[in-house]
């Protein structure tokens, strides 16, 4: 059963993890900006939504194709180092957007290269943020530093689209870019005075690191059944983004109603993940997965055209599911999971979790226009909830448990 924590020292008291948890609450902001800025300006620029997805496709590919090979780097060199380095890669990435954008006639294949450069950069920086974190603060206090972190991405949620609007609507787009690259400047300059705990990894060939880091998630069934669940979960994500839209303008209530439900959700993964901050399930692989097979909900009404305030309700619900699920799952992988090997292992989590996304992007629109909508949101749903739900009958999975 889940049991509230006994009082620990929070982890915002140490130093180190106080200028980390700063500079990743910055960039967050910076970055929760991004995505409206730069679908306006490309679109603006160029008049094509073909030219925004070869811009969103530039960033994504190099991202998911170079995460295992980030999580070696994590892994063999010092994690501060190499997210400082790649923090100033993205400062120097999106200045380059916003000066572009800023002249008035951008360049679609410099912004496009750009993002190629900025995506390679984060799939070095993402496998960082476990041995960060856990390199920073005691490890009684590893879950309230994950779920302090699930907090500042959870507000960057809530407030970057505000922050986004009112940046477009008065200075326009390019700085918008220029915020983003201040916030990876000042990141990394916060960065320069943490101190993390160094773990030694013995030098190998890159094939043998990384078949050691695959070999670390394949002996742990909780863990590689965990992942096939959290990858169903992106890829339905993804049919209910690229659906969702259409079904509110038809059927809820229009732009407000999407408005709200975006909202709501971004309400209910800030709570979720306040949640974890006090509570410590006793199975937590179990409870954390249990939560977000609840995303099949919004999916389910949404394709039964239920009333608008049911719909986003549980769609607030849901998203309460997947901030509970962040800290709690990567408080576990932390523990679990070897110092040495935990920047690759991470590395194929991200990779694993978010690969069936395009997936869900490239089939929904056709499937929706063939079938209607409701089909692809139902198989979706019944995707999402049994694999989730179906991590209960993995021994691994309810055997997991704290302490």
């Amino acid at each position: 059963m889940p049991a509230f924590t006994e009082p620990v020292p929070h982890p915002l008291r140490t130093r180190s993890f106080r200028l980390l948890f700063a500079g990743r609450t910055l960039s967050l902001l910076g970055d929760a900006v991004i995505p409206a800025a730069l679908a306006l300006a490309v679109l603006k620029a160029t008049g094509s939504t073909s030219a925004l997805a070869l811009v969103l496709a530039c960033s994504m590919v190099p991202k998911l194709l170079l995460l295992p090979l980030g999580g070696v780097v994590g892994d063999r060199f010092d994690a501060r180092t190499v997210a400082l380095a790649m923090d100033l890669v993205r400062c120097v990435t999106q200045l380059v957007v916003g000066i572009q954008l800023l002249s008035g006639t951008p360049s679609l294949a410099v912004i496009a290269g750009v993002e190629v450069l900025g995506g390679a950069a984060g799939a070095f920086a993402t496998p960082t943020a476990a041995p960060l974190v856990k390199g920073t603060v005691p490890a009684g206090s590893l879950q309230r530093a994950n779920a302090a972190m699930a907090v500042a991405y959870s507000v960057s949620r809530v407030g970057g689209p505000a922050l986004a609007g009112t940046l477009i609507l008065t200075v326009g787009p390019g700085w918008a870019f220029v915020l983003d690259a201040a916030s990876f400047g000042v990141s990394a300059a916060l960065l320069c005075a943490v101190r993390v705990a160094r773990v030694e990894v013995p030098r190998r060939s890159l094939l043998a690191d990384l078949k050691e880091g695959w070999r670390e998630v394949r002996t742990r069934d909780w863990y590689w059944t965990s992942l096939i669940g959290h990858s169903a979960w992106n890829g339905a994500a993804a049919v209910l983004m690229t659906l969702g839209p259409a079904i509110a303008l038809d059927r809820l209530g229009g732009d407000l109603a999407w408005a709200v439900f975006l909202q709501v959700g971004a309400i209910g993964l800030l709570l979720g993940s306040l949640a974890a901050d006090r509570i410590r399930p006793g199975r937590p692989i179990l409870a954390a997965n249990l939560g977000l097979a609840t995303y099949a909900l919004p999916l389910l009404l949404l394709a039964a055209g239920a009333p608008a305030p049911l719909t986003i309700g549980a769609y607030g619900l849901a998203q309460a599911g997947l901030g509970f699920l962040t800290p709690v799952w990567e408080t576990a992988v932390q523990r679990a999971v070897p110092e040495h090997a935990l920047a690759r292992v991470t590395s194929y989590d991200w990779l694993l979790s978010f690969a069936a996304m395009p997936l869900g992007y490239a089939l929904a629109p056709p499937a929706a226009a063939t079938w209607g909508p409701g089909l692809p949101l139902v198989v979706a749903a019944v995707a999402v909830a049994g694999c989730c739900l179906g991590t209960a009958l993995v021994p691994g999975v309810r055997g997991f448990r704290t302490g």
